[in-house]
């Protein structure tokens, strides 16, 4: 009689058989179990039945082929022996989850001493700071504190959700650079599917909504700070100029706060942490482009499913169509280069499809809701020329 092994650990054998014919077990050095055998559904139907099971047991199962995977089984098995040579070629891989830290994650730490750096670097331009030692980079915290606040809330918003939805996934890796902004945001890495629409929908949408009520903290400190004091050199060597317009929810907390964002005395510019919040406004808008793994795609995609793919097709050629009337109806090159650039990224976003869940029943009316709501006060955060370039 044949005896079929068994893992150690995981689901039993008998526990998979009803979608996923076993034929042999193997245990990898890093306790990943490989299943080999021959699936009975698709592989869409097979995650559906065996997420949840392998899920309770700690692992995250995906389905492929034995020329993909790096399943140890020999050239001779039991497999062999059972099927002939024509042995199966499918292998399911249950690896060990890890959604938690372990240990510190200097990775992340480093990455934001980095960008703390390069923000204060930047910032010393906006305050017109000149550097004559190490710590003259402090005069710029508070164009440091707005900008990472703003980002920081952001990704935390989301990583709060991973973490309540039991998601495998990194802390915020931040991205130094020596931009307008010193940094090119933060990033999460997602390494463990997400289990169902809810749970797409909660990730995708606190991010913003988290990242929304920190710019308008932000924006509001800021517009109660002092306006800074352009020096004498600056305005008399300055041929050009780089003007930032205001999106319509900007506009409106000036005029409920009562005061101004602008001067009309060249010696006077609005404090630089107002522009912390109108980068919290432009990354809110880009963010919730309803295409692709963008946050608004994840929304989109939780509310209508499937149908999200004819939603995201529309937004390059959305991005194409504002870009083109940019050309012919304004003088404004550098926004038909923004929104052309942003058309071809939500292109390839568009291809390569939204993040989807394992289970895809739909989300209830409350959610839709907020969600509809998030995507609306996105839209305040749009103005369609975000900066000029001036001549003097």
């Amino acid at each position: 009689m044949d005896e079929r092994p068994e893992p150690a650990a995981g689901p039993p054998v008998d526990a998979v058989q009803s979608v996923f014919q076993v034929a042999d077990v193997r245990v990898g050095d890093d306790d990943t179990i490989y299943y080999l055998g021959t699936p009975l559904a698709s592989a869409e139907a097979l995650e559906r039945e065996l997420w949840e099971l392998f899920r309770e047991e700690g692992y995250d199962v995906s389905l492929t082929t034995r020329a993909q995977s790096e399943a140890p089984f020999g050239e001779t098995t039991l497999v062999e022996d059972r099927f002939g040579p024509s042995r199966p070629q499918y292998v399911l891989v249950a690896e060990p989850r890890s959604p938690h830290i372990d240990g510190i994650p200097w990775a992340n730490i480093v990455f934001f001493v980095l960008t703390v750096f390069s923000t204060l670097l930047v910032g010393t331009q906006w305050y017109y700071v000149e550097i004559d030692g190490p710590f003259s980079l402090l005069e710029a915290w508070p164009f440091t504190a707005a900008i990472l606040g703003v980002l920081a809330v952001h990704e935390f918003g989301h990583y709060v959700m991973i973490r309540y939805h039991d998601v495998d996934a990194s802390l915020p890796y931040f991205i130094p650079f020596p931009s307008l902004i010193g940094t090119m945001g933060a990033v999460i890495r997602m390494r463990g599917r997400i289990p169902d629409r809810k749970a797409l929908f909660d990730i995708g949408v606190s991010g913003p909504l988290a990242g929304l009520v920190a710019t308008v903290v932000v924006t509001v400190v800021g517009l109660h700070l002092d306006p800074i004091t352009v020096p004498e050199r600056v305005i008399a060597g300055s041929s050009t100029s780089l003007r930032f317009n205001d999106p319509l929810l900007l506009v409106i907390l000036a005029e409920l706060t009562g005061q101004p964002l602008s001067y009309s005395d060249p010696s006077l510019a609005a404090n630089p942490v107002i522009f912390g919040g109108w980068v919290g406004m432009f990354v809110t808008f880009l963010n919730l482009l309803p295409v692709g793994q963008f946050d608004g795609g994840h929304i989109v995609r939780a509310i209508l499913g499937p149908r999200q793919e004819t939603v995201a097709a529309a937004v390059p050629a959305a991005l194409f169509g504002l870009a083109g009337y940019l050309y012919f109806s304004q003088e404004a090159t550098n926004a038909v280069v923004l929104w052309a650039f942003w058309g071809v990224i939500a292109g390839g976003l568009a291809y390569a499809g939204p993040a989807t869940p394992i289970r895809d029943e739909p989300i209830g009316r409350r959610r839709q809701a907020v969600g509809v709501l998030t995507l609306g006060l996105g839209l305040l955060c749009f103005t369609p020329v975000p900066f000029e370039i001036l001549a003097a």
